[in-house]
């Protein structure tokens, strides 16, 4: 398969040819943010390194040489952030700084940088960007709401967006082979335990087994909505004493904060002509794959292989909100690229749901549900025609993305889309 380049490219292009001086990339380790902004920068500051922090921590204004910089890791030296906003104040060059943060800790030498830098979010890579199938649908097609025509077939069968859970969308880690792989994700699930959470919060993690078993209870409720009960049951096991909010809820801020957690808000409409809508988020890892490492999963265990030539699921409610996961990834992505929102919608009982909602500016949206199947089948698509009937127009238009081989519009309007169909 061969890579395409990432979407992120042609919307930092826009924002420097549009006058934008300073542009903040943000995200998780390992997904491709400093490779990203080397690309358009004369030198860069690695403020991981030493060396390079201790000489910007004396004199943070070396910046300031009319070249294009990448300060790499910018909260590190947080003087850096108000260096280049002053400068930004006086005039700089359109492209001319860039940093990359993988955390954002509060510091009284940090300013909002509203109005002056622009802060754009970097996810790991969608399965278009992996080169996996040949886009022939276009969510900012479907977001204009003239109900495009939908065709295409793809050869990506269960098996191949199996193999893409677990491969991860981290460019470099997505490149090794099954066993180097595995040890990798395992390793950055020990970086963030023992070091990158002291390195946020600057204090030492008291328990760093309890903070394991609390990614991998978020990452056992991925694609859903489970209380905080659930998860922290499923985060102690049979301990009879559960801690409290106050012991537990510095663990979800500290992983939200290193965008390690990537969690679906609830989506409402301007004028909610829904009742009882539900708030609670939908949990999401920054990347499936590191969901099947805290896991301990591999491939083999999601799927048994084929009989008759029919691929086999032995865990159908994981695999498919796994599946789920990876369908967000992307379209999370491309929403990002039109200046669009994403959240998810449910009732309070559950009766509703629906798994994304892509809202323009104009609060008119798109509705997607997620299916791990080829074959669509009026019940997957009763909550889309719900939607249409409680918000009319409002809905641009509704689709299920799936694992099968044909995109095409179902004759009550419904698009189906494969997933490996669906790009921006």
């Amino acid at each position: 398969m061969v890579e395409y380049q990432r979407r992120v490219d042609a919307e930092l292009d826009n924002l420097v040819s549009g006058g934008i001086a300073a542009i903040s990339l943000e995200g998780a380790k390992a997904v491709g943010k400093s490779f990203t902004a080397t690309q358009r920068v004369a030198k860069t500051f690695l403020l991981e390194q030493p060396v390079a922090r201790q000489l910007l921590e004396a004199d943070p204004n070396q910046l300031l040489t009319g070249d294009a910089v990448l300060v790499d890791e910018w909260q590190h030296v947080p003087a850096t952030w108000g260096v280049i906003r002053a400068a930004v104040n006086a005039g700089a060059n359109p492209g001319q700084f860039f940093l990359t943060g993988s955390a954002s800790p509060h510091h009284p030498d940090t300013h909002s940088g509203a109005g002056r830098i622009v802060s754009v979010r970097l996810r790991p890579m969608t399965l278009v960007e992996r080169g996996v199938g040949s886009p022939t649908v276009s969510l900012g097609q479907l977001l204009t709401g003239e109900r495009p025509a939908i065709t295409g077939s793809s050869a990506v069968r269960l098996s191949d967006y199996v193999d893409e859970i677990a491969r991860s969308g981290f460019p470099d880690v997505r490149r090794l082979g099954s066993h180097a792989r595995q040890a990798l994700l395992s390793g950055y699930v020990n970086r963030v335990v023992d070091h990158d959470i002291t390195d946020l919060t600057g204090r030492r993690l008291r328990n760093a087994v309890a903070l394991r078993r609390w990614m991998a209870a978020y990452a056992a409720a991925t694609a859903t909505v489970a209380s905080y009960e659930t998860i922290r049951d499923a985060a102690t096991g049979g301990h009879m004493e559960k801690p409290n909010r106050a012991t537990t809820i510095p663990y979800r801020d500290a992983l939200e904060a290193l965008y390690i957690l990537d969690p679906i808000p609830a989506w409402a409409p301007t004028r909610n002509h829904i009742a009882e809508l539900a708030s609670t988020p939908k949990h999401h890892l920054v990347d499936p794959a590191l969901a099947v490492s805290l896991l301990g999963l591999e491939p083999a265990a999601l799927l048994a292989g084929e009989e008759g030539g029919i691929e086999v699921i032995r865990d159908g409610t994981l695999l498919g909100n796994l599946f789920e996961s990876l369908v967000t990834l992307g379209v999370r992505v491309f929403a990002q690229a039109h200046g669009a929102s994403v959240g998810h919608l449910r009732v309070h009982r559950g009766e509703h749901e629906v798994d994304l909602i892509v809202e323009r500016r104009d609060r008119r949206v798109v509705a997607f549900e997620v299916k791990l199947s080829g074959e669509v089948t009026p019940e997957d698509v009763k909550h889309l025609h719900w939607l249409k009937g409680k918000l009319g127009d409002q809905v641009l238009d509704a689709a299920v993305i799936t694992t099968g081989p044909n995109a095409y519009r179902r004759a009550d309007g419904i698009a189906i889309i494969p997933a490996a169909l669906l790009g921006p």
